[in-house]
Formats: C-alpha cells, sequence, structure tokens
C-alpha cells in the first residue's frame, strides 16, 4: 500500500496506461482523480478502479485549457481534501511524419499539449502540494525522445516528450525547497491498446502473423518480452510514493531492456 492515505490526479485516463495508473493507485490505497476529455472513458475507468466510488472522482479535462486545470485540482482538494502527486499521462500522440512532410501548425498544437499542457496541469496542482509539504510529478515521457524508433516517424511527438524532459530538469530544482520532486517515465514499445493496434494493422497490411510482428519487436529487448501499460504504471505509482523521496530530477527507462543508458 505504498500510497495510503494520499490523494493522486491521472490525467489522460483512457482505455490504456491512464486506467492502468488510476487502478493501480487505488489497489496502493490512494484516492485517485481522473481526467481526461471524454466523459465515458472516464466513468468506466473510475468504476473498474473502484466500483464503491467512495476513492475516486473524475472531471472532463482538456489540459490545453489553463482553467479546466485548475477545476480537476480544485476537485482533488474538494472531495480528498488535497494533492500529494500527478502522474500526467495525457499527451497528443496520433501526428505521424518527419520533418520534410511536417505540418507545423499541428506541431505547434503537439507541443501545446505535451509540454504547456503538462505545465499547465503541474503548476495547477502546487498550492495544494506546497500546502501539504511536498509531492510528486510524475511526467510519462517517451524512449523515442532519446532514441528514434525505425518502425513509425513521430518527430513532433518525440520533440515536444524530449522539451518535457529538459523542463524536468528546471522544475527539480525549482519545486525542490518544497520538496515537490519531479521525474519522468520514458517508455519504450508497451504492450496496451496503441501498440496492439500497431501490430494488428501490420500483420494485416503485411499479411504476416501478429506474432511475427510482436516477435519483431522484442527481439531488440534484453528481456524477451514487451514491457506492458501495467509495468509502467507499477514504476508509476513508485515514484508517486514516499518510497522515492529522495528521487528528483530523473528519466527511469521502462522498456524491457531495448535500450540501455
Amino acid at each position: 500500500m505504498l500510497l495510503r492515505g494520499k490523494t493522486v490526479i491521472v490525467s489522460g485516463v483512457g482505455a490504456g496506461l491512464g486506467h492502468q495508473v488510476a487502478a493501480a493507485c487505488v489497489r496502493d490505497g490512494a484516492n485517485a482523480v481522473l481526467g481526461a476529455r471524454t466523459e465515458a472513458n472516464l466513468a468506466k475507468s473510475a468504476a473498474e478502479a473502484d466500483p464503491s466510488g467512495r476513492r475516486t472522482a473524475w472531471r472532463a479535462t482538456d489540459i490545453g485549457d489553463e482553467q479546466q486545470c485548475e477545476a480537476l485540482a480544485a476537485l482533488a482538494v474538494e472531495r480528498f481534501g488535497g494533492v500529494d502527486a500527478v502522474v500526467h499521462v495525457a499527451a497528443l500522440d496520433a501526428y505521424f511524419g518527419g520533418l520534410e512532410d511536417a505540418d507545423f501548425a499541428t506541431w505547434a498544437k503537439v507541443l501545446d499539449v505535451n509540454l504547456l499542457g503538462t505545465l499547465r496541469m503541474t503548476r495547477a496542482c502546487l498550492p495544494s502540494m506546497k500546502e501539504r509539504g511536498g509531492g510528486s510529478v510524475v511526467l510519462i515521457g517517451t524512449q523515442s525522445s532519446v532514441a528514434a524508433p525505425t518502425q513509425v516517424h513521430q518527430a513532433a511527438y518525440a520533440a515536444s516528450k524530449g522539451a518535457l524532459v529538459s523542463a524536468m530538469y528546471s522544475l527539480a530544482r525549482e519545486l525542490g525547497p518544497h520538496r515537490v520532486r519531479v521525474n519522468t517515465i520514458q517508455p519504450g514499445w508497451m504492450w496496451g491498446p496503441p501498440v496492439q493496434a500497431y501490430v494488428r494493422f501490420t500483420a494485416q497490411t503485411s499479411g504476416v502473423p501478429e506474432d511475427d510482428v510482436l516477435a519483431g519487436l522484442t527481439q531488440r529487448m534484453a528481456l524477451p518480452e514487451l514491457a506492458t501499460d501495467g509495468d509502467v504504471a507499477e514504476a508509476a505509482v513508485f515514484l508517486a510514493s514516499d518510497r522515492a523521496r529522495a528521487i528528483t530530477g530523473q528519466s527511469l527507462l521502462v522498456n524491457a531492456g531495448e535500450l540501455m543508458r
């Protein structure tokens, strides 16, 4: 019960990683306050994480809107008395391509959501964290910000997450005196809805079995399988907990050993 008595805000709660983080937080004793743009996803995730409804709350939230970020933080204070941690899963990751075919208006939107949106949500949580004597900010980054994959090109997404890591170092210094820690998890290929869809699509378009596509991904791993959404959620729970009280300004690769640093 690493998070007993704590309240954790989780942004970007859908069917994949966001739900896994919320469920893991509740399992380990926390109250979970869920935010995302789609109310149906929030209601479903909250009900699955805690059927009693006593330890979850949710509000439709677009992290591109500062007032909505503040409203989600206010919900945590109103319902559970404050904010101890925030795990940033919300991201815009559906834009693919490189530089030559770049639509920079879309790049700007990706940066606004993934970088500035995360900072908006973090700032909204700070007053309560300071009042409670500290807290934890867990950023969900990506391995592609330090090692571009060959299978897909997401330059805008990688750049936005790389910028977020750079911001992390400054935030860790700025917020450290308030005992607010800031760390990043960098997943690689992560078995969950997006990668499952990629494997199905690649198998169909290439005319090969899904197991062959999956084997092409796992052959680069030191461990013989992909990390899962659940594995990344476990890392988030640890970084949100007091077990990580002396860890700040760090990036943790959760990637089954595909990239080692």
